[in-house]
């Protein structure tokens, strides 16, 4: 009886979980003069109105650029529901690399539809004031 209750109990919570508290964005490269940046996120978890995860870069052919750190993405309950709407979501959110260079972070989701849980996303890096990397790539929702 005891082993019943607890597979009901991690069933009901396993279901409560909101459908929008992880997403995962797809590894995405952009050209560079003379080279690429591969950048890869882990997914990312909603913490109030904000995703966090952590992020790495590679730069290819000039590795010694290439840099780790962690990074947050803003969006409100309204957001959220502009994009089960199917409408296109502009974002800001940061970053900090692990040498503790600040990035700003700046982009817009375009889902694939109502009540899409997944779609398109464009991420502009500010690595300086004149430097901002930009890729695009897909994003989905997991549970």
């Amino acid at each position: 009886m005891r082993r019943h209750l607890l597979l009901w109990l991690l069933l009901a919570v396993a279901l409560a979980a909101e459908p929008f508290d992880r997403v995962e964005v797809e590894t995405a490269k952009t050209s560079i003069y003379l080279g690429n940046v591969s950048l890869r996120m882990t997914t990312l978890r909603r913490d109030g109105d904000q995703y966090l995860g952590e992020y790495d870069a590679k730069v290819f052919p000039f590795f010694f650029s290439s840099e780790k750190g962690t990074l947050f993405i803003n969006c409100t309950v309204q957001q959220l529901e502009a994009l089960q709407r199917g409408e296109r979501v502009p974002f800001t959110g940061g970053g900090r690399s692990t040498a503790g260079d600040e990035r700003r972070v700046e982009g817009h989701v375009t889902p694939d539809g109502p009540q899409s849980t997944s779609g398109k996303i464009k991420v502009r890096i500010f690595v300086s004031r004149k430097i901002q990397l930009i890729f695009n790539t897909t994003y989905r929702f997991v549970q």
